[in-house]
Parts: structure tokens; C-alpha cells; sequence
């Protein structure tokens, strides 16, 4: 038998966003809820920490929180499926607001397997979690300011940043910057974090090509050369976590998802914030997070008056994207023998043979691993254009158990 819980407004997602949301919500309906994948509260960005800005944290004590959940499923209306431990729960809303926030986009290259490569946002991640990285040289490369607050991290817990490595060219990077100097606050978040990163070398067009036991080969201007390092942190931007909106049917836009004014989605009732319908960074995702919120319960005017911070929000997530388009030369990276589907030991050279994502899968079992598409998809569909073009049940692993006796 299933578990049951019942409320006015369930929240997916417990970072910046559905933190936001929640607690404009929380107090102006009946009950509300934040289902979440991990253990506490804060997402990806404040994962561990204390201080989650911009938070009424007063208001998070009437929010019900279910943490270590995950939806995989919305068998019926108003309904999701979610997985606790080894239980099974249903959960019944009337309204809906997806904050499922995003993931690092990985490229394949020749070494990207090797141990002691590992994702940006995932290294930062370990760390937290207890790893030691004192003394550690580091090379960071990849696209997006993620870099930066990543290596800035690293290098207060006593790591030796080698270098910083933007694939975006120097004048793309320069345009961007002009941009965040427009905003005084995020001014004053840049210069705080350059001064944390003084004297590390920070390269643009650059990019890795190859990743050995302890070193990392770099190309930048034609010119290509060996960086030692302990560990590689590479990541090429982020991808939205769209699939539980896709399985509820609201409509994607150029990989997005759609929303109305009121941060509505197409279909009624369920909302969406934050990453998934534009990657902007935490302050974009809090303001459409209050409006998801404002907007569930009713109360239209106060979300209006959040309208001109969105459009801000708006303007530079698309600053964001010009900046940090990828290059070209990164589908060049993969070859023949490249592994791309990490989960099925799937090569470029099976992958390259297919049309459609439906054949890649069938011949190839690329895509059907436990992590389901969420790193080899992204990279499939930006080295030959191929993106996925399904999304079924169950979006995470699921005990059998589960599947035999609920699902």
C-alpha cells in the first residue's frame, strides 16, 4: 500500500526557488508542502549552508517538508508519485509549482571518465560533503560564471586553483561583464569574488582536450599544452531539469519551460520557477519563485509589483546565454572511441551511426542507465544536433519492490 499526503500547494524542488515560493505561499492557504531529492533544504546552491538569502526562513517551519523524496511519476490529475526510501507516496494537490532547478552539461572529450574527473558543481558538492582538497591542485574549466564562484570556493578550503579555463571568447566575456556592471549588487559580488581569485590565471578560449592520470591537456588560441593537476572540474554551463514538466504535459520552448505572466505553465494550476524556465542564477529564480507563490494563492497584485525584477531577471539570463554560447570546436573533442553514454559504455562512433534518439536507445542502450539520458542527452543532442524526444515513467530509478507492488 501506498502512503498518501494531501495538500493546497506542493512545491517541487527546495532550492532558491521553491524555497521562495513556498514560503510566499506558506500562511495565506491551507497547507503547504516542499517535496525534495535531498536531505536538507537549499538546493544545489546552499547546499549545508546556514545563511540562504533572501529567504523568509521564519516562514519555512509552516511549510511541510518531505526530504530524500523524489517524483517520479503523475499517475493521475492533481496527483505525483514519489519515491521515500522504500516507500511509495502519494501525493494529492491543487496546486502545482515546479522548481526542479538545473544540472552541469558535460562534453564528452578523451579521459572525461577518469576519476579524477568530476563535474564543477560536483566537486564544490564533495567538498562539502567532507573530502579534503587542502593542497590539491585544481584546474576548473568548462563555461559560465559557475567557474568562478566554484573555484573561489575550492580555494578557501585550501585548494590550489592551476588555472580557469572559459572556453567563451575574451570578447564575449568582456560584453557580459558590462552587463553585470549595471547591477550594483552583482558589482559588488563580482569584485568580491575577483579579489578571492587574485593571481589565479583565468583564460578565455580555452578549453580542455584530453584528461590523463594527473594532468589535463588545454587549447587555447591553436596552441595546445599539459597542466598538471589532481583533479580536473569541468562543466559547460547547465541544463534545466525539465522532465517531471514534460510528463505533465506543459508545453517546452527552445528547451524551457513555457510560462505566462503569472509564471503559469500551459497547463492550469501548475507553475513553474526558476531554472527550468531560463537559467539566470539564484535572484531571478527567487523573484519567480515569489510570483509562483503570490500567484497560487490568489493574490495577482502583489506579484505585479515583482514584475519589473523578473524583466531585469530576464534581460540578464539572456546576457547569459550570448556569452556562454558554446563553441563549435567542442563537438570536434569526442572521437570514435570516445565514451559518451557513461551509464552503458556507449562510444561516439555506435552513437554517430543513428538518426533519431528513439534508434540511439533501441541500438545502443545510450540513454537508459541510471542517470536516464540527464548527462549523455544534453551531449548527444549538442554533438549531432539529436535532441530527446521522449520522457517516461519513472523519471529516477525505482526499487523494484516499488514497481511490483505500487507502481
Amino acid at each position: 500500500m501506498k502512503d498518501s499526503l494531501a495538500c493546497e500547494i506542493v512545491v517541487v524542488g527546495a532550492g532558491p526557488a521553491g524555497l521562495a515560493a513556498a514560503c510566499t505561499a506558506a500562511g495565506r492557504t491551507r497547507s503547504v508542502a516542499i517535496v525534495d531529492g535531498n536531505t536538507a533544504p537549499g538546493g544545489q546552491i546552499w547546499r549545508g549552508e546556514v545563511r540562504m538569502p533572501g529567504i523568509d526562513r521564519a516562514r519555512i517551519s509552516q511549510v511541510r517538508l518531505l526530504s530524500d523524496t523524489l517524483v517520479v511519476d503523475c499517475p493521475g490529475d492533481h496527483s505525483l508519485l514519489a519515491v521515500q526510501g522504500d516507500r511509495a507516496v502519494e501525493i494529492r494537490y491543487e496546486k502545482l509549482i515546479l522548481a526542479t532547478g538545473a544540472r552541469e552539461r558535460f562534453l564528452p572529450f578523451p579521459g572525461w571518465t577518469l576519476p579524477t574527473v568530476v563535474g564543477t558543481g560536483g566537486l564544490q558538492a564533495i567538498v562539502k560533503g567532507g573530502m579534503r582538497i587542502a593542497g590539491k591542485r585544481v584546474v576548473i574549466a568548462g563555461s559560465g560564471p559557475l567557474l568562478l564562484a566554484v573555484a573561489a570556493y575550492l580555494c578557501r578550503q585550501g585548494a590550489r586553483i592551476a588555472m580557469i579555463a572559459e572556453q567563451a571568447p575574451r570578447s564575449a566575456v568582456f560584453r557580459f561583464a558590462r552587463t553585470v556592471a549595471r547591477s550594483p549588487r552583482k558589482l559588488l559580488q563580482s569584485i568580491s569574488l575577483m579579489q578571492s581569485l587574485t593571481g589565479t590565471p583565468y583564460r578565455t578560449g580555452c578549453w580542455p582536450i584530453e584528461a590523463v592520470e594527473g594532468a589535463v591537456t588545454l587549447s587555447r588560441g591553436g596552441k595546445t599544452w599539459s597542466e598538471p593537476c589532481d583533479y580536473l572540474a569541468c562543466g559547460f554551463g547547465l541544463v534545466p531539469n525539465t522532465e517531471l514538466a514534460a510528463l505533465l504535459g506543459c508545453v517546452l520552448q527552445d528547451g524551457f519551460v513555457a510560462v505566462d505572466t503569472c509564471q503559469q505553465t500551459t497547463q492550469p494550476g501548475v507553475f513553474c520557477a526558476g531554472e527550468p524556465t531560463g537559467i539566470g542564477g539564484v535572484e531571478p529564480a527567487i523573484v519567480e519563485g515569489r510570483i509562483a507563490g503570490y500567484c497560487a494563492t490568489g493574490r495577482m497584485d502583489e506579484a505585479a509589483r515583482l514584475f519589473p525584477e523578473r524583466d531585469r531577471g530576464n534581460r540578464f539570463r539572456r546576457a547569459l546565454e550570448e556569452a556562454f554560447r558554446l563553441r563549435p570546436e567542442l563537438a570536434g573533442l569526442t572521437g570514435p572511441d570516445t565514451i559518451v553514454c557513461r551509464c552503458e559504455d556507449v562510444t561516439f562512433a555506435r552513437i554517430a551511426k543513428h538518426g533519431n534518439w528513439r534508434a540511439i536507445k533501441l541500438q545502443t542502450r545510450c540513454g537508459m542507465g541510471p542517470c536516464q539520458g540527464r548527462v549523455c542527452g544534453p551531449a548527444v543532442e549538442f554533438l549531432l544536433g539529436i535532441p530527446p524526444d521522449s520522457v517516461r515513467p519513472p523519471i529516477f530509478p525505482v526499487p523494484v519492490g516499488l514497481l511490483s507492488e505500487d507502481l
